[in-house]
């Protein structure tokens, strides 16, 4: 492992205050120091590299050059923040992120003074930003709100909600595009900066009001034609009338690692008395100033730990392949038997496995950016024609898409099909990625079949499932990581629907389990075993339509029935305590546990300690058996 590089001027800054009165050419050697910082720290770490190397010349202008905390700087997703936590006092802690007990991988408020909103999922900057605009005005406040959102955040329709809303309040706002992948606008270059400084200053701006003054005592079809005029020739030089006509002034595109070109632009925008929102267009590259980012932006978009020097990643041994291969697989060998297959993703490929069907069948795969809206609804519009999408989408950003998955899927009946990725805690990402709400928030819909899956054979025939089914949605979830490395088949087989199974039968206690948590059930099993406790053990397989006659039989059969699951309070554990109730099983003596994520949100960890502290690990299984039982249970020796 590399040593840190010798940082002598950044070790000057403990806040952004400290370089506000540097020179550009010692601000320059400010963003070389902390390009090497963030390489080293994420080097040690993983995380978000490449968005945060782009951004580093910009973090370091818009520190310097606004008055930050006063000045409210918003950073959309997150993921490019890394050298603005190490520049707001947060250095001495950033080889903790996304650590147990470390700083978070994305911004947050309880952080830092520095962190105004927090982010980590994409496109809401700019809303969030004019939120907080006209605050202050309704206050009498003169400070500043910068909102700094990607080219691909762009590509939600939130973003535009919130550009309409703002050309509409007019409210001083100052959104910065940082434009590192789309290359919207022509390239940048010299005539470019200068024409972005010519528009951003004094004279230009005085001028231009003193014409629109002047344009207002014609007639209204002059100022009219004044106003598309002005509009016009901005647009030739800069490109951005489709910003012009949001009503944002735009500036732009300037170059966003040259400080010489950023500086008077960021100043003239903080100093002038502009009284409408602005949009300012920067170019970036992901991963700038590290070759090997460079070269592979993807590979370095989120990283492990790796070599500086090398950039090579520290891998794990190779061991059984993830949930998500495996989807991808099992997916591809349904569309091979059944042409009207076709998969959607928003803006995540490789996250979802899609990237594998895309160059299998790149007619049938599509990408629609990060709009989990339009994706659902995209996806009903296919079903009502007679095709089979799948739509496959992490269950935190499902959430997105909600009222599409009610109004346009499920009260139609369509046959949408919801891969849910991700489902549970899912490691160093934290709260803002786990995917704890979706088994509540789709099992109050009426007619939706949902399934978990235990492991990823179980994985392989819900996707053949889903696949066979036509008169209704579907959703089945699976977890973030690696399988059992069990044997699988060349393809699914579906199953019937609302049917659980039984694998290991007992007397005493029964466990119900819905998803992943089947293999701790089966530790929990054995160690009940051992002090006497005879245990049955269930895989649900489906939330819905729940699998009734199995419910009663464990209820029937034993003395206490506790339900697992890796989701919110209000999920599978409820559906069965109702069902229970109105069966009247509940008032024989049945004692009920049902387990879940707790009702609160879990930091950051590793995904063991996670489960440990959501108490859904074989101790704690145990530990409510036995608790349920009482203190003769608890007595109970374990026999040797």
């Amino acid at each position: 492992m590399s040593p840190p590089s010798v940082t002598p001027l950044l070790d000057r800054v403990r806040i952004p205050a400290d370089m506000r009165n540097f020179s550009t050419e010692q601000l320059r050697q400010v963003a070389d120091e902390l390009r090497a910082e963030t390489i080293h720290a994420v080097s040690q770490t993983g995380g978000h590299l490449g968005a945060s190397l782009g951004v580093v010349e910009l973090t370091v202008a818009l520190h310097a050059v606004f008055e930050t905390p006063r000045d409210r700087l918003i950073w959309d997703v997150g993921h490019q923040a890394y050298p603005h936590k190490i520049l707001t006092g947060r250095r001495d802690r950033i080889r903790t992120l996304r650590q147990g007990g470390g700083l978070s991988g994305f911004t947050r408020r309880s952080e830092s003074e520095y962190d105004p909103f927090g982010a980590a999922h994409s496109s809401t900057s700019i809303s969030a930003g004019l939120g907080m605009a006209v605050a202050r005005d309704l206050k009498g406040d003169t400070r500043n709100v910068i909102a700094v959102i990607g080219d691909g955040a762009m590509s939600a329709g939130m973003a535009y909600e919130a550009m309409n809303n703002a050309g509409a309040e007019k409210s001083r706002l100052i959104v910065v595009l940082n434009d590192n992948d789309m290359s919207i606008a022509p390239p940048v270059g010299a005539m470019s900066a200068y024409l972005s400084k010519v528009v951003s200053s004094r004279p230009f701006l005085s001028i231009r009001d003193l014409m629109a003054k002047l344009a207002r005592r014609f007639p209204a079809p002059i100022e009219r034609a004044a106003k598309r005029a002005d509009e016009y020739a901005r647009g030739l030089l800069t490109g951005g009338t489709l910003f012009e006509e949001l009503g944002f002034y735009y500036v732009g595109p300037i170059d966003g690692h040259d400080l010489e070109h950023l500086l008077p632009v960021l100043r003239n925008l903080r100093d002038q008395e502009i009284h409408e929102p602005v949009l300012l267009h920067v170019v970036t590259q992901k991963g700038k100033g590290y070759a090997p980012a460079e070269a592979s932006a993807d590979k370095y978009h989120g990283v492990v730990k790796f070599n500086v020097i090398t950039g090579e990643q520290v891998k794990a041994p190779p061991g059984p392949p993830s949930y998500t291969k495996v989807f991808s697989n099992a997916l591809i060998a349904e569309a091979e038997a059944d042409e009207r297959i076709v998969a959607i993703n928003a803006a995540m490929p490789s996250g979802t496995g899609l990237d594998a069907f895309a160059k299998r069948f790149p007619k049938r795969s599509f990408d629609v950016g990060i709009a989990e809206q339009h994706a659902v609804t995209f996806a009903a519009g296919m079903a009502t024609e007679g095709l089979k999408p799948f739509c496959a989408i992490y269950s935190t950003f499902l959430q997105r898409g909600y009222d599409q998955v009610v109004h346009d899927v499920v009260l139609q009946h369509l046959p949408v099909r919801f891969a849910i990725d991700r489902a549970g805690l899912v490691g160093a990402d934290g709260a803002t990625h786990a995917g704890s709400f979706d088994i509540a928030y789709l099992g109050c819909l009426p007619d939706i079949v949902l399934m978990a899956a235990s492991d990823e054979v179980e994985l392989m025939h819900m996707v053949a499932t889903a696949a066979a089914l036509d008169d209704r949605p579907s959703a089945f979830r699976y977890p973030r990581g690696e399988g059992f490395g069990l044997d699988l088949p060349k393809r699914g087989t579906p199953l019937e629907i609302g049917k659980g199974r039984i694998v290991k039968e007992g007397t005493k206690i029964a466990i119900l389990s819905y998803g992943t948590r089947l293999r701790e059930c089966l530790k929990a099993a054995e160690e009940l075993g051992a002090r006497g406790l005879s245990t049955t053990v269930a895989d649900a397989r489906f939330a819905k339509p729940l699998d009734t006659g199995l419910v009663e039989r464990l209820a029937r059969e034993h003395e206490v029935l506790i339900t697992i699951e890796e989701g919110s309070v209000g999920g599978f554990g409820s559906f069965v305590l109702q069902h229970l109730a109105l069966r009247g099983l509940l008032d024989a003596g049945l004692k009920v546990r049902p387990m879940c994520l707790p009702d609160r949100f879990i930091d950051h960890e590793n995904p063991r300690k996670q489960y440990d502290e959501a108490g859904l690990n074989a101790a704690q299984i145990v530990a409510m058996a036995v608790s349920a039982l009482g203190s003769a249970a608890a007595a109970a020796p374990a026999r040797a």
